[in-house]
């Protein structure tokens, strides 16, 4: 097996991110909003705070490259 192919496939994958993270962008705002307003000041950021905007962003993420690989 080549590890040519698995660069080949990764680097494609890495091509289509713009156009995914577009098609998922109220979900990539609304984790981005969650992540910001969790992080402004003294209080640390902790693992899980925004679990459930990162979930349907991951969601989105996928149902895109699914549609995105037929």
């Amino acid at each position: 097996m080549s590890g040519q192919g698995v660069w080949l496939r990764a680097r494609e994958r890495l091509r289509r991110f713009p156009e995914l993270l577009a098609g998922c962008r109220d979900q990539a705002a609304a984790y981005g909003k969650c992540v910001a307003a969790r992080a402004t000041g003294p209080a640390e950021l902790r693992r899980d705070v925004c679990a459930k905007e990162f979930a349907a962003l991951k969601e989105c993420f996928t149902q895109a490259a699914k549609k995105t690989m037929k």
